[in-house]
């Protein structure tokens, strides 16, 4: 009588689940450690924190899954922010002035995905030229100051609340509705990932590559056109180096949840874990007092651990596959 083999049983985690995981872990500590951190009010601004960073990181997670980088988000939104208040202010209608900006930020993009794709440069050296550029443009303009005397109308909004919630994370909800059909259910979408796994195969494929590169980070500059109409309202003024922070949260966000900077691997969804858990380490560090440079080594931390177990899972993948 043969005897059957035995079948070893195991949960296969994928990373979002262990984000959400990462997540909850959180959110059950500081709710001990801290009686101020399941405050509504502290809820909303935790989600206000997160929208912007959740935007630029949908647009980041789509040059990471074609294996390229856009360094230059948080700038462009910090220029984004810098332009329409001097419009505003200046008598440009609100409407009109948002639309500039938005047009500036997406030719930004453009110009990124236009010349990785033509000079077959980089995206590390060209969006970090970019990066600096529209960090010193911001500066410029600014004059190196902060900008004051936009209407009441912005602050309202940025502090405003709809169903509940703020309504920057309404736009934060929207943006990842869509890169998330888009990606999974648009042809747009799956040459996204062919791309990202090789971009020779995907163009013997027949897909455009060209314009894969030239959307995918069209698509950032635009976003961070929007994080940086979102930073506006929220900070009610033009603050030139308010951005400095969000190239390196966007990235890391992407990183944590699931992305891989390898390319060809990620979802928007991840992308959103990532961003709430970027915010409650911020805002977790600050209720419990913690020296603030905490929180870069924390966020460092992580998104070492990630891409070290996402190396983990594909050699392991790898040798399973050989066997």
């Amino acid at each position: 009588m043969s005897e059957f083999p035995k079948r070893k049983f195991s949960i296969q985690l994928n990373t979002q689940t262990l984000v959400f995981i990462v997540l909850v872990v959180l959110w059950v500590f500081l709710s001990i450690t801290s009686p101020h951190f399941f405050n509504i009010n502290n809820i909303r601004n935790l989600f206000s924190q997160e929208a912007i960073i959740g935007v630029l990181a949908v647009g980041q997670l789509y040059t990471i899954i074609t294996a390229g980088i856009d360094l230059s988000v948080g700038t462009v939104a910090a220029l984004v922010n810098v332009i329409l208040t001097l419009l505003v202010i200046n008598g440009i209608p609100i409407p009109l002035a948002i639309l500039l900006v938005l047009g500036i930020a997406t030719g930004v993009g453009i110009s990124n995905g236009v010349i990785i794709y033509e000079l077959n440069m980089p995206p590390f050296i060209v969006t970090l030229g970019t990066m600096s550029i529209t960090a010193g443009a911001a500066l410029l303009i600014s004059g190196g100051t902060n900008i004051s005397g936009l209407p009441i109308s912005f602050a309202n909004f940025g502090s405003g609340i709809f169903l509940g919630m703020p309504n920057l994370f309404w736009l934060l909800i929207i943006a990842v509705a869509l890169g998330e059909i888009v990606l999974r259910f648009s042809k747009f979408g799956k040459y996204v990932y062919a791309v990202g796994s090789s971009v020779e195969a995907a163009r013997l494929s027949g897909v455009n590559v060209r314009k894969v590169i030239y959307g995918v980070y069209t698509l950032s500059g635009f976003l961070a056109g929007v994080g940086g109409v979102m930073l506006t309202a929220r900070l009610w003024m033009g603050v030139p180096t308010a951005g400095s922070d969000y190239n390196l949260n966007s990235i890391a966000a992407a990183a944590i949840g699931g992305a891989s900077l390898f390319g060809a691997q990620g979802t928007v969804i991840g992308a959103f874990l990532g961003a709430i858990v970027m915010s409650t380490i911020y805002n977790g560090t600050v209720l419990l007092n913690v020296n603030p440079f905490w929180q870069e080594i924390i966020v460092g931390a992580l998104i070492i651990g990630t891409v070290a177990l996402d190396q983990i899972k594909k050699r392991q993948k790898y040798t399973y596959t050989k066997k």
